[in-house]
């Protein structure tokens, strides 16, 4: 491993992120070449946790956007505050001023409210701008994203243009919910995070569990690497191994066992379907085939 992959997988670890060689030679090539790193993977394996782990690894602010269906360029760039413009405006009713002055004064920054994409170009330190579940946002809100990566700058009509002295770190995860275009793609680099092998989803659940029985977390990472070759609706991820580690410690369980993985069973599997699905296979075989060791 090259000295510079393996400083960022130490700081990485550093941060309380469990990574390994393509994790962290995708963080160390987005900071290097200033470009946007696109993670896709299943949903709970760690894609968001990339961002806040760089944020605390370059003890930097972390500005997130969520998208959602429908996000426009008002909800991610910048709004005016209405409401105080009108009790500015209210206040100086009798002071009998310009119309140009007062729309200079309304128009400026103590009434803009700056959303997370501006948020990101005026900051004093390049922050983490992670842009959260992009493939929610429809393809016309991905080509304005690209706008913004391509410059860094924003033009404000009542203000002017505004542009980063200190361009963020750019981090976008997707749960392929849809396929983002290949403009998006071309601009990024790439990142595909599966499911960990069982070693590291033990050291995840020991590192994030605290005080875990190290026979507890083994079996869970057993019962997890297992469950997922059931076909379910939902496959949980490293989230949910994770709740499910810390539901059993606060019930001082130090192993599983049929009775405890019933009663705990809503940590882990959140579909109706799955759970008849997981019991039917418990009922046929027990609960040994899901704490076989993996291969």
């Amino acid at each position: 491993m090259r000295e510079e992959i393996r400083k960022i997988q130490s700081l990485m670890e550093a941060a309380e992120y469990v990574t390994d060689a393509p994790v962290a030679t995708s963080v160390h090539l987005a900071l290097s070449l200033g470009k946007p790193l696109l993670i896709e993977g299943h949903a709970g394996v760690g894609k968001t946790e990339v961002a806040k782990v760089m944020a605390r690894m370059l003890e930097t602010n972390l500005i997130r956007l969520q998208c959602y269906e429908g996000l426009d360029a008002s909800a991610a760039l910048y709004e005016w505050h209405y409401q105080t413009q009108l009790l500015h405006i209210k206040l100086h009713e009798g002071a009998h001023r310009a119309v140009d002055q007062e729309e200079q004064e309304i128009f400026s920054e103590p009434f803009l409210l700056k959303r997370p994409l501006l948020q990101a170009i005026t900051q004093e330190r390049s922050p983490v701008l992670l842009v959260d579940e992009v493939d929610r946002a429809d393809e016309e809100f991905e080509a304005f994203m690209l706008e913004i990566f391509s410059d860094w700058q924003v033009t404000i009509p009542e203000i002017g243009t505004i542009k980063a002295t200190h361009p963020p770190h750019v981090i976008l995860t997707s749960n392929r919910t849809r396929e983002l275009s290949d403009a998006l793609r071309r601009r990024c680099l790439y990142l595909w995070i599966d499911y960990p092998p069982f070693d590291k989803e033990v050291a995840i659940v020991e590192r994030k569990v605290p005080g875990i029985n190290a026979r507890l977390a083994k079996e869970i990472g057993r019962f997890m690497e297992s469950l997922r070759r059931v076909r379910l609706a939902k496959v949980p991820g490293v989230a949910e191994s994770l709740d499910w580690a810390q539901a059993l410690t606060g019930l001082h369980a130090d192993h599983l066992d049929e009775a405890l993985v019933t009663e705990t069973l809503g940590c882990i599997l959140k579909d109706a379907d799955d759970i008849k699905r997981f019991r039917a296979e418990v009922g046929k075989a027990g609960l040994a085939p899901f704490l076989q060791v993996p291969g």
